[in-house]
């Protein structure tokens, strides 16, 4: 397995294995070792599909030399760039076995036994009326046994249709699975060891699931069950759309303790032009508001987002008040790009497209701010002491790594027995991409 992309992309190869396990599939560490090699693919960077073909090159050296040996292999093709390309993919490298979808998966065992008896190419990118997680085996979470963090999906598509963005096409409409699978999932995963989940979604606070009420809960009510799971310590979530962020998740991040301060709430930009130019449905100012709300309910919760620069028809003023509200809000963290054509989207064709040489040096200018912010994060909690759940060994001998409640890894000197504790710890130094701490006998007032 090839995983690319998005923490989704992490979790769909892990139920890929799933549900190819009883086929008699394991995973292994060398392509040039597997019976069969699925790519799963992403389609939001840059020159995406071309990229896969160029693995895909690199991927049939390999088919053709097991073949030689007498050793036949399945490769196949999965994630966004499938659904997108299709038969294109077929078309450029007939080779490929199997064209699959984000969201037919759990067909992979049928989509095998085809590609064997056709002796051809199978493909599969409809977006099936049946939910695929009603398909997918409930397995002891073999993925995450001895993880102490693990993903869960709870809600795939989106309704929004950014002007920039493929994720309507490539993964469909908005759906949430049911709460009943959701929590059944989370359970497996926490006996199985997992301490924290990380629940996904294309726009994860859309969730609306099936009760077992028999009524739609939202993610503030999923947050509030799944905190009730003996051993689940640490609930986090991603991605957010702020045009979904309600006041009851808002509140949960008041009331619930294992709902941790941190959150990934992408803008795009500052200015009400470029978002409106974007579909994003909000201005500014209600990011802004948005943002005042939570840190009343949660005075210590650390913010993430997402920008965009150059998107067509922004000018100097509207990257200023991108940069401004970078400002105003001030992030912990954050991911930033360059504008970049993807086929089919409103923005491809948009007039007004901004020179390069424009969008790097926008680039360049805000990400040096988000550093900033980032650097000042980090140091403004430097002193405090914090409840950090250990994940691992760390590099040096002796060291141990975990997570503080706002996402950062922090390095200790101490046991392995650590390994799935979370456990209070003075921070005593920040580094350009973690901290490193004491362990303390108990959390003192921060």
């Amino acid at each position: 397995m090839i995983t690319w992309g998005c923490q989704m992309n992490v979790y769909d190869s892990a139920r890929m294995t799933d549900v190819l396990r009883p086929l008699g599939y394991a995973p292994v560490e060398s392509a040039s070792d597997a019976d069969m090699i699925i790519l799963n693919t992403c389609h939001i960077r840059d020159r995406a599909a071309e990229k896969v073909f160029s693995e895909l090159g690199r991927l049939r050296l390999i088919k053709e030399e097991r073949k030689a040996d007498g050793r036949p292999t399945v490769l196949a093709v999965a994630g966004c760039v499938a659904q997108a390309e299709g038969e294109q993919i077929l078309k450029r490298a007939p080779y490929v076995d199997i064209v699959l979808g984000p969201q037919t998966y759990h067909r992979l065992p049928e989509m095998v036994a085809r590609a064997a008896r056709a002796g051809g190419s199978v493909i599969d990118t409809d977006f099936p009326a049946e939910q695929k997680f009603d398909f997918l085996p409930e397995v002891a979470a073999p993925q995450t046994q001895g993880n102490v963090t693990a993903f869960l999906t709870v809600q795939e598509g989106c309704d929004k249709f950014c002007s920039f963005c493929v994720v309507p096409y490539t993964r469909g409409a908005e759906a949430s699975r049911a709460v009943a699978s959701v929590l059944a999932e989370a359970r497996r995963m926490a006996e199985s060891g997992v301490r924290e989940i990380t629940l996904l979604g294309q726009n994860v606070n859309a969730y609306h699931g099936e009760g077992p009420d028999g009524r739609i809960w939202g993610l503030a009510r999923l947050a509030e069950a799944l905190s009730s799971i003996p051993g689940l310590a640490r609930i986090r979530y991603t991605t957010s759309h702020p045009r979904d962020m309600g006041d009851d998740l808002i509140a949960a991040h008041r009331d619930l303790p294992a709902l941790m301060p941190f959150l990934h709430l992408p803008v795009q930009s500052g200015s009400d032009t470029i978002l409106k130019a974007m579909n994003r449905g909000h201005t500014a100012d209600e990011y802004r508001s948005l943002v005042e709300k939570l840190r009343t309910a949660r005075p210590d919760i650390a913010l993430s987002s997402d920008f965009i620069v150059g998107h067509p028809g922004e000018t100097d003023e509207d990257f200023e008040a991108t940069m401004a509200l970078i400002r105003d809000v001030g992030f912990a963290q954050a991911y930033s790009f360059k504008y970049s054509i993807r086929p089919g989207t409103p923005a491809a064709g948009a007039p007004r497209q901004i020179a390069e040489a424009v969008k790097d040096d926008r680039l360049q200018a805000l990400q040096a701010l988000l550093r900033e912010q980032q650097d000042a994060f980090n140091a403004s909690v430097v002193g405090l002491t914090a409840p950090v759940l250990f994940t691992g060994r760390g590099r040096k001998p002796g060291q141990m790594v975990g997570r503080s409640p706002w996402l950062q890894p922090v390095h200790v000197d101490g046991p392995d027995t650590l390994i799935g504790v979370e456990r209070p710890v003075r921070l005593d130094a920040r580094f350009s991409n973690s901290l490193a701490g004491t362990l303390v006998k108990e959390c003192a007032p921060t």
